[in-house]
């Protein structure tokens, strides 16, 4: 069985760097991946989930692929 990451309104908000009371809004939010536990009133969801949300809704806060090394073009 795989580990999967689980996030929670504040791993979101620290992950989007807004608020959690933004993020728990944002959970709400028809399109918002559905979450996957609850315990009492804390809430998670699968981080590759959220992440792909955030790909799809907010493209700017995308985690980047590495571009690798950057090169020196006037330096031949």
């Amino acid at each position: 069985m795989v580990d999967e990451q689980l996030w929670s309104t504040g791993d979101i908000a620290q992950r989007l760097k807004i608020s959690t009371e933004r993020a728990r809004q944002l959970s709400h939010r028809a399109g918002f991946p559905a979450h996957v536990q609850q315990a009492r009133h804390i809430r998670l969801w699968r981080a590759a989930d959220v992440e792909a949300w955030i790909s799809e809704h907010r493209p700017g806060r995308a985690v980047q692929e590495d571009p690798g090394p950057a090169q020196d073009i006037g330096s031949e």
